[in-house]
């Protein structure tokens, strides 16, 4: 594994494609919610709050590295990039709900239920979520199109982010609140590994294979299998050191840089990284995982530089 000396964080090309491509997806984003125009004004009004709101957009930016290692340069990965990020959204209002998470602080200001009511922020959910699928549908050709809302469906759903949403909710109230033992460790561990696979590594592998099947899905025989296998491998290390860090963030940082409450995790009894493996080890295996996903993304050359330096970038990452 590499020093922090020695890495390549926050390269001038990185950030200079991170600010260019997340500039096209917001604008993207507010394109594409015209097509819920006809919708009534105040669930509009909900949508685009939420959607909009300020944010890093790491979900759609992955899309849209991995697009470009597949030698995008005309932009095709935008679609299935905001596409993405209107499921990540809709993960988010639900999330926060009373009978979720019980969060009134997202992306610097009030959630979605405190400013509009809960049943409002559950439609709103509702419409973020299903217009994905129409954006996909009606923005790319019939086998690239069944592709990315397949892909999309297996990350966000019951076997992937909601499943893992409804593991941590049962270690809440169930596992992580009963006295730890020597015994217990083990398994406990690997429950916290297979409960973020899921919650949040899973939508992460599936943004890495959009970006592929946006670009290779109208090739006769579909996308090229090698470059599936390392970008499913660099989601699946990446994902896990993202949600390590996202831990130690609970721990370790500042409201008004994360824009959300902070220490909240300990407090409701969530099981974490931290909470498991205290925060030095927390933050050597984040940095593990990273240097995992580098090795994984080098067949792909240059064609994948800003992937690896993504890697670096998100184990100092401060919100």
């Amino acid at each position: 594994m590499r020093s922090r000396e020695n890495s390549t964080i926050a390269t001038p090309a990185l950030i200079a494609f991170l600010d260019t491509q997340r500039t096209h997806v917001e604008r993207s984003l507010r394109s594409y919610l015209h097509l819920a125009e006809a919708a009534p004004p105040a669930l509009l009004e909900a949508m685009e709050y939420s959607l909009l709101a300020p944010g890093k957009r790491l979900r759609p930016l992955l899309v849209l590295m991995s697009a470009y290692a597949c030698g995008d340069k005309e932009g095709k990965g935008v679609a299935a990039a905001c596409a993405v990020e209107m499921v990540h959204a809709y993960s988010l209002v639900h999330d926060d709900l009373p009978a979720m998470d019980d969060d009134d602080l997202r992306r610097g200001q009030p959630t979605c239920h405190r400013k509009f009511g809960e049943a409002m922020a559950i439609l709103a959910g509702d419409a973020l979520l299903t217009l994905a699928f129409q954006v996909l549908a009606e923005h790319y050709p019939p086998a690239t199109a069944a592709a990315c809302c397949r892909e999309l469906a297996r990350g966000a759903g019951a076997a992937g982010m909601v499943g893992g949403q409804v593991e941590d909710l049962a270690w809440e109230n169930n596992g992580a609140k009963k006295e730890a033992s020597p015994e217990r460790s083990s398994a406990t561990l690997t429950a916290l590994e297979k409960i973020h696979a899921c919650k949040t590594g899973a939508l992460f592998r599936t943004c890495l294979r959009l970006g592929v099947w946006a670009i290779q899905g109208e090739n006769p025989g579909g996308p090229d299998p090698g470059v599936l296998t390392c970008l499913d491998e660099y989601g699946r290390c990446f994902g896990q050191a993202f949600q390590i860090t996202d831990d130690l963030l609970d721990v370790e940082g500042q409201a008004d840089l994360t824009g959300k409450h902070v220490q909240k995790d300990a407090n409701r009894g969530k099981l974490t990284y931290p909470g498991m493996l205290g925060t030095s080890e927390s933050r050597a295996r984040a940095r593990d995982l990273c240097a995992q996903a580098r090795i994984a993304i080098q067949p792909l050359g240059v064609f994948g530089s800003y992937l690896t330096s993504l890697a670096d970038l998100i184990v100092e990452r401060t919100s």
